[in-house]
């Protein structure tokens, strides 16, 4: 492998020339919210906005065509006879459109969510990944559509929050899980009979073999120096030319205390600097870095390095480090959200949306002439940043790889990328952006939205954090992991749908009266940017307040008979005393009974004293592991960590049958 990989290098990159070599069938040259059509005259740009597909003559690098689709569309991919297939994330569905036809032709039934694309080498099966299933919010599933008749052949649960997928030639499939960071592979070589090969990885183990054997049985983060990763917001996953290798886009969470040592915490009074600045794996800044994961196509083996803050190196692998290290000290690289592969296997293009770039990095070294000749620090593998528009959220390669798009989502702008053609990889994008479509949201929002997802923009971060508000909460929502801060483990709560400006106090702790104060304290001191004047505070409160609440397939029509039971059950437990109003939340503190006094990092003495904040319930079923510590995987778990204690409502006196009742209502809010 490393042999044929290194012959690459002498290949087209946007200006480079040399050998082309054949990719296999399954290898697609998009990712995200663009594609190209099969002779690159055509590009088509997926607008959630506005609910659109944008098509561009790229040749005169023009408008030609809009088409209408469904709501909140995400992803889009081009079969073999130029037929586009778009996610509708918002509506349940995926749009199919036929080249020269410019309209909806027709509309397929899906699952809740959906998102990644897929189509098999001959063209006759769309794959299609659903975040969560229509029965069930504990697993999503990958659904297969005859192209031909558009209609699902079956439909494969494969495990929690799955967004991304990749096909391989061997008939094999991964796919990713955004919140718990790991990739499932699958067995898709019968027709009728698809099953799950590997449920997970051992992404986890072997990204921190180093740290867990040091530690041993039962040891914990102060016994033993260095800190555990997690991998996090998996959302992509991209196959290489050669059809031997998978990359995958992924943020890698710190599992250990994030203060560091001697330093105050500021949200409890103390001063110094930012608490996000340091601890990130490979010398990082971030707590959450952003990192590419590789994977042997066959096996579905994880490539990568044991985490600590110089990153172990055998030699000089010949995949890329799984972490992305910026070369530019103040032009962060933070939010991956879509990758390709050139066609000829020797770079990865990695659209970042938070930081509005595109970085350059070789699939196959991570020394050579080329990265020596790169300004910036010796670390960085990274080869160029190419910056682009407001949150690009798609990338097209054309198929000689001389020329890439980039969406930018949040401006609604096409951005052109070229080469200059010297024999050297300088890439630069070709102005003017080419405007798509325009806002249809309030300007304040479209403002709040760029600051909420900005890990560029200096007034909400700093460039030695590199961090955003989306960092921690992906889409608005969360991103499933626990933070061991100061006053104790915090798991991340969702934003979206829960009307966050009436939910004050603010935090887990409650210590804000205010957003405003919550939002000023947090970017401050701990995302190293400046003061939130009522402006940006304002902007943010109005982005937040309106972000859609994730799709709830257990909110139907009509209540069934378990969820009017559970209605019932909800108010004998006397669980609205706390859980009340149209927020389902009282706005104040209490002990419920699982406050951490124990371990490592247990809740501090403010917080024993005055409990914990009520959060609100809005969009419970899609906000899993519960309680602040995040040690409930389910509801029905969390009802019975205490329920004979009468801590958490009365539920001593309820039978069996009525905790399961009150489960599903709780699922219905």
């Amino acid at each position: 492998m490393r042999k044929q990989v290194l012959a690459a290098v002498m290949v087209w990159a946007l200006g480079w020339t040399g050998c082309e070599q054949k990719p296999v069938a399954t290898y697609s040259s998009s990712a995200g919210s663009v594609a190209l059509s099969r002779d690159d005259a055509l590009l088509y740009a997926v607008d959630t906005d506005n609910g659109i597909v944008a098509v561009v003559d790229t040749g005169a690098f023009e408008k030609v065509a809009e088409i209408k689709v469904g709501r909140a569309p995400e992803r889009i991919t081009v079969g073999p006879d130029d037929t586009l297939y778009v996610s509708n994330r918002g509506g349940r569905s995926v749009s199919v459109i036929r080249r020269g036809e410019w309209t909806e032709a027709a509309r397929l039934k899906v699952g809740v969510e959906p998102m990644g694309l897929a189509l098999s080498a001959d063209g006759q099966t769309l794959f299609v990944v659903n975040t969560a299933m229509l029965e069930t919010t504990e697993t999503g599933s990958v659904a297969a559509f005859d192209t031909a008749t558009l209609a699902q052949r079956w439909e494969l649960p494969v495990g929690e929050e799955p967004r991304g997928i990749a096909l391989m030639e061997d008939g094999t499939a991964l796919v990713t899980l955004h919140r718990s960071g790991e990739v499932v592979q699958l067995d898709l070589s019968s027709r009728d009979r698809p099953k799950v090969l590997k449920a997970s990885t051992g992404l986890y183990e072997r990204a921190n073999a180093t740290m867990l054997k040091q530690r041993g049985p039962g040891g914990s983060a102060q016994e033993f120096p260095g800190a555990l990763f997690h991998a996090r917001g998996m959302t992509d996953v991209v196959v290489s030319p050669d059809g031997r290798r998978a990359f995958a886009t992924a943020q890698w969470a710190r599992e250990d205390p994030v203060v560091t040592p001697g330093m105050p915490d500021p949200g409890n009074g103390g001063g110094g600097g930012s608490l996000y600045g340091g601890g990130g794996p490979c010398g990082t800044g971030a707590i959450a870095s952003p990192g590419i994961v590789t994977f042997e196509a066959d096996t579905a083996e994880p490539r990568v390095d044991d985490h600590s803050q110089t990153c172990h190196e055998d030699g000089n692998p010949d995949y890329p480090p799984n972490t992305i290290t910026s070369p530019d000290p103040s032009h962060p690289v933070q939010g991956p959200i879509a990758a390709v592969v050139d066609p000829a296997g020797a770079w990865l293009y990695v659209v970042n949306r938070e930081t509005n770039n595109v970085a350059v990095i070789p699939t196959n070294r991570r020394s050579g002439e080329d990265l020596s000749r790169r300004p910036g620090p010796a670390t960085s593998t990274v080869r160029q940043l190419v910056r682009v528009g407001a949150g690009p959220t798609g990338i097209a390669l054309s198929r000689d790889g001389r020329r890439a798009y980039v969406y930018n989502g949040f401006d609604h702008t096409l951005s052109r990328l070229v080469g200059d053609g010297t024999g050297t990889v300088n890439i630069r994008e070709e102005e003017p952006r080419l405007k798509l479509a325009g806002d249809v949201l309030p300007p304040e929002v479209v403002m709040g939205r760029k600051l909420f997802f900005s890990a560029l923009d200096t007034r909400m971060t700093a460039a030695n954090v590199g961090a955003a508000c989306s960092t921690c909460h992906h889409d608005v929502r969360d991103d499933g992991h626990t933070w061991m801060f100061p006053d104790g483990p915090r798991q991340t709560p969702t934003i979206a749908g829960r009307m966050i400006p009436q939910t004050g106090p603010f935090h887990w702790s409650g210590e804000f009266s205010s957003l405003s104060d919550f939002l000023d304290t947090t970017v401050r001191h701990r995302m190293g940017g400046g003061m939130v004047d009522a402006f940006m505070t304002a902007q943010l409160t109005a982005f937040m307040d309106v972000a859609p609440a994730p799709d709830n397939p257990y909110q139907r029509e009509q209540m069934t008979e378990a969820q009017i039971r559970g209605s019932q059950v909800f108010l004998k437990a006397r669980c609205d005393e706390c859980h009340a109003g149209e927020a389902l939340t009282n706005n104040k503190q209490a002990n419920v009974g699982t406050l951490v006094l124990t371990g490592a990092q247990p809740d501090n003495d403010a917080v024993r004293k005055l409990g914990l904040n009520t959060p609100s319930l809005l969009g419970l079923a899609r906000s899993a592991p519960y309680l602040h510590d995040g040690s409930a995987k389910t509801l029905r778990e969390r009802i019975f960590q205490t329920r004979y204690t009468d801590q958490h409502g009365k539920t001593s006196q309820l039978s069996d049958a009525e905790v399961e009742d009150l489960v599903e209502f709780l699922r219905t809010l």
